[in-house]
């Protein structure tokens, strides 16, 4: 399915170009449960159906991504002649909002700052440089800048960076280079401006490398971004024209050394139960993009941030299902250590209208009302600045969390509830709860592991389905209440007992020496507090429940008995003398690998990718010293997006996310000290396409080669 991103303006829609996304539909939406619970006291209004209890667990002692100042923010554009106004930029301030984009999507790739002109395309009155500079300081956010890269050149973006840093003294850090220079036509779809003779990511590459160098030769302190596609969203994974690899291969292995962050968009697309049920893929986006950022960008690469700059939905932008997804993503995002999240757009202009969970949903991306019409004036948005319900799950966010605060895991036995947890510096718990069920009201239940909240009522503060503000409340309990529909939540919890006393927190972990059964992790010592520090405990985080996997006195521990080829995220505590124990380290994520020796090993390869599928193969060789007469090798894909279409070869079958390939008649029997089969199949995924790490054959673990 090819999507359209609409880029609006006052009064019109406007479009940066035909944008195309490619996005697999899943097999179904989600399903609604129905039914109803006694005995937990209901919010006002709210008759809770009668449905078993949600259990929600919260881990305060399983830490997440701290919380950087810039986390939450918003796109402004040049087309928006509201961009600078005092009545916009103090709704922004009030929502929390420390991050600002200019000058806005596709249109950077054909504005020149200067003469603020972007050619082809609109300039609203109003919306300059300093314009948007004067806005972003009395919202209290910083720029995030995208030099002009289609149209422009290193040397204009080094002139921007000299009027912005040393001429006005405005301190802007973040500069991206270009903005989705991927769908310049190289892969088949073109959108965005690009003049270049070359469109291939090996030029874009080369390219980032002398706009980094003669940026920061003007301002060294800057940091620069270049643009990779983000994991199972089209057109990651393809490899075209001349270029080595994929695009985010091609652009890490030659930009990596010289540049400080990558920048990604994300548009599920979907129905807006497809929308909520596919935050779900961001853990494995992420992660697949710091692998991907590891192996291709060279020493340091661990330097190198994660920033998320366009995020919107295609059905409910301006309801509830917006509101929902936003809030849910953040958190997602965040906990996950991007160091931005920014909804697309604060005024963008009405679209498609329809009704979507009751209410009129004007198509619109804008977090903010522009104001306008349809073209024929039958139907008109609210007046200019009304906030939509996406502003509202930002402003949540902000009540939720704020910089400095840590993620914690959080979790649910219910698809259709989602939690996230945030422990504060002054030792407060905040817990947000996401109802993604348009028709049932959940009661839930809430265990806390590592923190006892305070006696008494938490402070909450809810939004649900058409309201127009976030009402707060002192009421209920810490542990059990009932959420309503399509509805945000958010509790805030005091600590039962005095935070002082226990020990600092252990420094951000190292894993070493990683094989298929084991590995060390390191620390950096923590901070005594009213004792000494007696031991360090270290824990694997599996889901929301903490799992001891040993401990030790000293700053490094050797963990055993893991499973080959399985992703583990752990983290350390001190424990004093007087048994206090202090918050969290850092999460550290490791892979096991395969084991170095066996009596078989497995080649898994894959090519043609074409966005959502892939020619996938296998080749088995039998190293042990006897042949095998007959022969069933297993695998378990990462994720349950994952699945073999068809394949030959061999026989093939998948059952859940197990693929099991046996041997035919003429291909059963393989012969010792190196004997080998292959065989073939085609691929699917409608999410990031995590790729399995290891393969047993005959119930052997192989060594993956």
């Amino acid at each position: 399915m090819h999507n359209p991103i609409r880029r609006g303006g006052p009064g019109r829609t406007r479009w940066s170009g035909p944008t195309r996304r490619r996005w697999a539909a899943l097999a179904a939406s989600l399903l609604f449960a129905t039914g109803a619970l006694a005995g937990v006291v209901d919010p006002p209004g709210v008759r809770a159906a009668a449905v078993d209890p949600v259990a929600v667990t919260v881990n305060a002692r399983a830490g997440m991504a701290t919380v950087p100042d810039t986390a939450l923010g918003v796109n402004q554009a040049i087309w928006d002649g509201n961009l600078g106004t005092d009545e916009t930029s103090d709704l922004l301030r009030a929502a929390g909002v420390r991050m600002l984009r200019y000058p806005g999507g596709s249109y950077a790739d054909i504005y020149h700052w200067e003469t603020h002109t972007a050619p082809g395309g609109y300039v609203a009155p109003n919306t300059d440089f300093d314009t948007f500079m004067a806005g972003a300081r009395r919202v209290g956010a910083q720029p995030m800048i995208i030099a002009n890269y289609g149209t422009g050149t290193p040397e204009e973006a080094a002139g921007w960076v000299r009027y912005a840093n040393v001429t006005k003294g405005y301190g802007a850090k973040y500069w991206t280079v270009g903005n989705e220079n991927y769908g310049n036509g190289h892969y088949g779809s073109g959108w965005e401006a690009d003049e270049h003779p070359d469109k291939s990511a090996t030029y874009y590459a080369n390219l980032v490398v002398r706009y980094a160098d003669a940026m920061k030769a003007v301002d060294p302190t800057i940091k620069v971004g270049a643009v990779l596609t983000m994991p199972g969203n089209w057109p990651d994974g393809i490899t075209a024209g001349s270029d080595p690899g994929p695009w985010n291969q091609a652009v890490l292995a030659i930009a990596g050394p010289k540049i400080d962050f990558v920048d990604v968009h994300w548009y599920p697309g979907g129905t807006a139960a497809q929308s909520l049920e596919r935050t779900d893929h961001l853990v494995d986006a992420v992660h697949l993009l710091r692998q991907q950022i590891t192996r291709y960008a060279g020493p340091g690469a661990e330097r190198i941030g994660i920033s998320l700059t366009e995020l919107n939905v295609e059905a409910g932008r301006t309801t509830q299902p917006g509101a929902l997804f936003l809030a849910d993503a953040y958190s997602e995002l965040l906990a996950n250590g991007v160091f931005t999240v920014q909804w697309w757009n604060v005024h963008n202009g009405i679209g498609t209208v329809s009704t979507v969970a009751g209410h009129t949903d004007y198509g619109d991306y804008g977090l903010l009302s522009s104001g306008t019409c349809t073209a024929d004036g039958s139907v008109c948005e609210p007046p200019l600045n009304t906030p939509f319900a996406p502003y509202h799950a930002l402003s949540m966010m902000n009540l939720f969390t704020t910089g400095g605060d840590r993620f914690v895991r959080a979790g649910t036995d219910q698809p259709l509830v989602a939690a996230h947890a945030v422990r504060r510096s002054n030792g407060d718990l905040a817990v947000l709860l996401v109802n993604k069920d348009p028709d049932t009201a959940y009661p839930v239940t809430i265990d806390y592991a590592g923190f006892a909240p305070a006696a008494g009522s938490p402070t909450v503060y809810t939004h649900t389905n058409g309201a127009t503000a976030i009402t707060t409340d002192r009421a209920g309990s810490a542990t059990s209440r009932t959420l309503p529909p399509y509805s945000l939540t958010t509790l805030v919890l005091r600590p039962a007992g005095a935070e002082t006393g226990r020990p600092g927190a252990p420094g951000q972990p190292t894993a070493g020496a990683v094989t298929d059964r084991s590995a060390t992790v390191s620390w950096p010592a923590a901070t005594p507090g009213a004792a000494p520090i007696a031991k360090y405990e270290v824990y694997r985080q599996n889901g929301a429940v903490s799992e001891q996997l040993g401990e030790t006195t000293g700053t490094r521990f050797t963990v055993d008995n893991l499973v080959p080829g399985s992703r583990y995220t752990v983290n350390v505590l001190a424990r004093d003398t007087a048994g206090r124990l202090s918050w969290s380290s850092p999460p550290l994520t490791f892979v096991t690998g395969s084991p170095a020796t066996s009596t078989c090993a497995v080649r898994f390869t894959t090519s043609g990718d074409w966005g959502n599928g892939y020619i996938g193969g296998v080749e088995v060789v039998n190293t042990g010293p006897a042949a095998i007469d007959g022969w069933t090798l297993t695998w378990t894909w990462p994720t349950t997006w994952q699945q073999v279409s068809s394949g030959w070869s061999a026989d093939w079958a998948q059952v859940g996310r197990t693929v099991r390939v046996t041997g035919t008649a003429d291909n059963r029997r393989l012969a010792a000290a190196g004997g080998t089969v292959s065989a073939g199949f085609v691929g699917a995924y409608s999410g990031p396409n995590v790729l399995p790490g290891v393969f047993a054959l005959n119930g052997v673990p192989c060594t993956t080669r």
